[in-house]
């Protein structure tokens, strides 16, 4: 119980303090407000292109809605201990390093969560019915396993951050390659065979395969397990890399992880 209130609590203060968009107006129009116009803007290309109907690009813009908290949030939770110089404190606990870690995702995952099913919300509502009402509880499984693969993805990339300046191109960098190669915005049948199989070891690419067998009631619980499976390696590498990060700061007696 005391590492479960460990995790929980201590997570919870560092998303207050470290993620830069929990005031209201920040929250509304990063998490709320940009998904929902990403979707719309995305069904407005597809239309005129012809590329794909409306469902393909809501359904791929509801799993991207994960990244505002999930990637991003999930990069700051570790990059900003350095830029608010608390990397120190952090790592002198004596605490797991993954009930510290650990703790610092599990609010931004809830909170990917919460803005995909928001902007799936606004979807239906403006464009009509996306996902049967069977379909719903099968369609949160898949949403939260995206949410997971989503912060494992941004843990890394904050590890990153511990080394390189600007952590935000990295996060950027991820982005793009989220919605280039996992199908939620570009189909991946017209994608070269590589990339098709570098999609596959990308966050997102198998929730929203996942999403869309829900749409044509066609579910498949095998595609969410190997989203998770994704994750969960995401997760790891992350752990990894900070493990190691934090062996070369004590190695040098600098907690200032920056090369």
């Amino acid at each position: 119980m005391r590492s479960l209130r460990f995790v929980l609590v201590g997570g919870t203060l560092s998303f207050r303090a470290l993620f830069n968009r929990t005031s209201p107006p920040m929250f509304v129009g990063s998490l709320m407000s940009a998904p929902v116009f990403q979707m719309l803007f995305f069904v407005a290309l597809g239309r005129h292109t012809g590329v794909a109907d409306d469902k393909f690009f809501v359904i791929g813009n509801v799993l991207l809605a994960t990244t505002g908290a999930g990637v991003i949030g999930g990069t700051m939770a570790i990059a900003n201990e350095r830029e608010y110089s608390t990397l120190g404190a952090v790592l002198l606990s004596p605490r797991s390093r993954v009930q510290i870690w650990g703790g610092r995702a599990l609010p931004y995952i809830a909170t990917a969560l919460f803005s995909t099913i928001f902007t799936f919300s606004i979807g239906s509502l403006l464009l009509g019915r996306i996902i049967p009402a069977s379909g719903l509880a099968a369609l949160l499984l898949t949403l939260l396993a995206a949410a997971i693969s989503a912060t494992a993805l941004g843990m890394v990339v904050g590890s990153i951050g511990l080394r390189v300046t600007n952590n935000v191109f990295v996060a950027n960098v991820a982005y793009t390659l989220l919605i280039l190669l996992t199908g939620t915005n570009v189909p991946r049948d017209i994608l070269p065979s590589f990339l098709q199989t570098v999609g596959s070891f990308i966050p997102l690419t198998h929730a929203t395969e996942a999403a869309r067998s829900i749409a044509r009631s066609d579910f498949s619980l095998s595609l969410v397990g190997q989203e998770l499976v994704v994750g969960v390696c995401y997760g790891a590498a992350a752990i990894v890399l900070l493990r190691y990060f934090e062996h070369a700061a004590r190695k040098r007696a600098s907690f200032d992880t920056q090369a």
